[in-house]
């Protein structure tokens, strides 16, 4: 075993190397031992050679080692045993590494697969793929949605619709669309978001789809429901008196024996009711030509004319043309924006014509309370959209009604149309904005616009 030893093994073949090359000095020059001379330089070589290459054991060892991590092949193992404690420990701790490699692996191998898992049992339609339309990644809602059962590219979805597959091409971080596609003559609505990520230098691009027909449909349903109501409500509201008010008329100028219209027993009270009668009647349906003027109006918002204004001059016109009524109630109205040169693409005046409508809502809220205050602010949030929140200290709003007062004609204050929210609902969304509210009865209202 003590030849074994990496120390001996190296002194013995100096030791060898030197004994040899002794006695080829002592043999060159004599002639009768020239044959002798050429084996003994010959071994001379051998010997060297082969103390390199026992010499060169460790860097072949570690050569192996690094070229198994380059190539992630972990199968290899080391071994010393007898060549000393330097060699053994090298030797241990290199499968050591090796066995932290395995085990790194694995555990990625069990995270890869672990969202694997996840993300085919997403029920939202998912789609990884690189620039170029390779597809990296797809789930099993995908196959549902759109009906494939292979997704090599992004390319082959010019089945589902021949413009697909560069819409999602174009797609950038943070896009939103809705599309319309027909499957097997079944109307699909396509609810698409978009994000970008870079993996090894690449560039992928992340999509979810999901079908939100059946959704829409339900909330369609619901908002013609809504909208039927009010305008039922609001029609029998006119017609209802006007009908029973015209049968009264024709009842006191029919005489009942004939039933004809007989006017020479009418008297003077007679005659008198019949044109209170007509009267009403006028009001009541100059009342219902203005409210199908008012939805008609609803209906036919101008096309926004996008250019850049500065917040600070939307909110000075906007109390400056409300200061009487301010004054008038003694409403503190506060107007703040971060940063002070804020500005806004959008129609300016659609959006003063929103702040308005807010504003003359934050004005009936706050106009019986001790210390009436209204506050303004427009700002830039964390996903960099300009927001505007109009507050105020007021009555606030019932839970009960919170989801109501963005639906038309629907109004809980004596005076006013009903038209107000919804009308700044439709501008927000011509704009792709937002408008949200939040409220405490008791404590206030907040408005908030998103752009």
């Amino acid at each position: 075993m003590v030849y074994k030893r990496f120390r001996l093994q190296i002194a013995l073949r100096v030791a060898l190397l030197t004994a040899t090359m002794f006695v080829l000095a002592f043999l060159y020059g004599r002639e009768q031992y020239s044959v002798s001379s050429i084996i003994v330089f010959i071994l001379i070589v051998l010997q060297v050679v082969s103390l390199i290459f026992y010499a060169e054991r460790t860097n072949r060892k570690l050569t192996k080692f690094l070229e198994s991590i380059r190539h992630a092949d972990f199968s290899s193992s080391f071994t010393d045993k007898g060549s000393g404690k330097s060699f053994e420990g090298l030797s241990a701790e290199l499968n050591h590494i090796v066995n932290e490699f395995k085990k790194n692996r694995a555990e990625k191998e069990e995270h890869f697969n672990y969202l694997l898992t996840v993300v085919q049992h997403v029920s939202i339609g998912i789609i990884v793929f690189r620039r170029d339309g390779k597809v990296d990644v797809f789930n099993n809602a995908i196959k549902k949605v759109l009906r494939v059962n292979h997704l090599r590219n992004i390319h082959e979805l010019s089945e589902v619709k021949e413009d697909f597959p560069d819409t999602l091409l174009k797609m950038k971080a943070g896009d939103k669309l809705l599309i319309k596609i027909f499957l097997e003559d079944e109307l699909i609505q396509l609810s698409i978001n978009a994000t970008e990520f870079r993996m090894r230098g690449e560039e992928y691009v992340l999509v979810s789809l999901q079908n939100i027909h059946p959704e829409l449909e339900e909330k369609e349903i619901e908002s013609w429901q809504k909208l039927i109501r009010v305008l039922t409500h609001e029609i029998m509201n006119s017609i209802t008196p006007i009908s029973s008010l015209a049968a009264t008329v024709q009842e006191m100028l029919t005489d009942p024996e004939t039933d004809k219209i007989n006017v020479s027993k009418l008297t003077d009270d007679d005659l008198e009711n019949i044109h209170s009668a007509m009267s009403t009647i006028e009001t009541r349906s100059r009342g219902l030509l203005n409210f199908v003027e008012i939805y008609r109006n609803l209906t036919r918002i101008p096309k926004p004319n996008f250019r850049y204004f500065a917040m600070r001059e939307a909110f000075d016109r906007a109390h400056d043309l409300l200061k009487p009524k301010l004054d008038k109630f003694g409403i503190q109205c506060s107007c703040k924006v971060f940063p002070d040169e804020l500005m806004l693409l959008a129609d300016p005046d659609l959006i003063d014509q929103v702040i308005i409508n807010l504003m003359l809502n934050a004005i009936d809220a706050v106009k019986e309370q001790n210390q009436p205050l209204i506050s303004i602010v427009a700002s830039t949030n964390l996903n960099n959209r300009i927001t505007i929140d109009i507050a105020d200290n007021g009555t606030g709003i019932t839970p009960d009604l919170l989801d109501k007062i963005f639906m038309p004609f629907f109004t809980s204050k004596k005076e006013g149309s009903g038209i107000g929210l919804s009308l700044s609902r439709q501008i927000m969304q011509m704009h792709k904005g937002a408008i949200s509210v939040k409220s405490k009865p008791g404590e206030g209202t907040v408005f908030t616009l998103t752009f």
